[in-house]
């Protein structure tokens, strides 16, 4: 059975999952649905079309649902995907999506948004990120598996981050983010590898050094980048997560690729 709170607004209409626990004071509007054992802890408000995992725990005063914050949004009936096993803290913001961006905001299994996140209208997110205290996000962003989005950092509208990169704290990231990269600054450049990240990860010794390797090959000053790409992938067609490099720089993007100064090396 379920447990909603005597002080806490359900509509009849909503799905409330085996096992899930409804706070003091939370609402829940008619067209939400809680997967099986949802926490909510209390003063949360779910509304929309909203989908929420089995296992997830949503902190106070979260708004998880509510209508984007877009100009454009005109009532269409879009949708808030959360996976399970997400930890959602006090204060985070999730928007869904819009007709402009597919209909849908998907969030993966697995995450944590620490306090006072935000997650706009229409992105994609990948299972194990972490969204670190304040971090922003504007509409359409992707961001892939492992990525952490560091305190106080925003995402430009569009914006790729690849699986594993870390976006350091307070960085403003406009353009796209490399698998297993790690950016930072006021605007945002590629400083090198996410070598811890890549250690936490149990990626092998020369697993690292090989996408080292590569990593310096793709920014080397010589030639183009296209050219550059052109003898990784040559040199690299057996190598997984280099190639996941190459090809993640190689789809079309809205936004430029983050690269370092001529002061960085991984």
């Amino acid at each position: 059975m379920n447990t909603i709170h005597p002080s806490a607004i359900v509509d009849p209409a909503a799905k409330i999952g085996e096992g899930a626990i409804v706070g003091p004071y939370c609402t829940v509007g008619a067209d939400v649905e809680l997967g099986v054992g949802v926490e909510l802890i209390s003063h949360v408000s779910v509304a929309g079309r909203t989908k929420i995992g089995a296992n997830s725990r949503i902190f106070p005063f979260a708004s998880i649902g509510h209508q984007p914050q877009d100009l454009k949004y005109g009532g269409e009936p879009s949708e808030l995907v959360i996976g399970v096993n997400n930890v959602i803290r006090e204060h985070v913001t999730m928007n869904p999506g819009t007709e402009g961006g597919g209909m849908v905001t998907r969030i993966g299994n697995n995450c944590l948004f620490m306090v006072g996140a935000h997650v706009a209208h229409d992105c994609l997110i990948g299972d194990h990120t972490i969204l670190v205290n304040n971090a922003t996000l504007a509409g359409h962003v992707e961001i892939g598996e492992f990525a952490i989005i560091g305190g106080l950092s925003a995402v430009h509208q569009f914006v790729r981050i690849g699986k594993h990169a870390m976006i350091g704290g307070m960085s403003g990231v406009e353009h796209d983010v490399i698998p297993y990269g790690s950016v930072i600054g006021n605007r945002a450049r590629l400083s090198s590898l996410n070598l811890v990240g890549l250690k936490r990860r149990n990626f092998s010794r020369d697993q690292i050094h090989e996408l080292r390797k590569a990593y310096r090959l793709i920014f080397a000053e010589e030639g183009t980048l296209a050219e550059r790409l052109v003898d990784v992938a040559e040199d690299f067609s057996d190598n997984e997560a280099v190639m996941e490099i190459v090809n993640f720089i190689r789809r079309d993007s809205s936004r430029a690729i983050c690269q370092p100064s001529s002061d960085d090396a991984a």
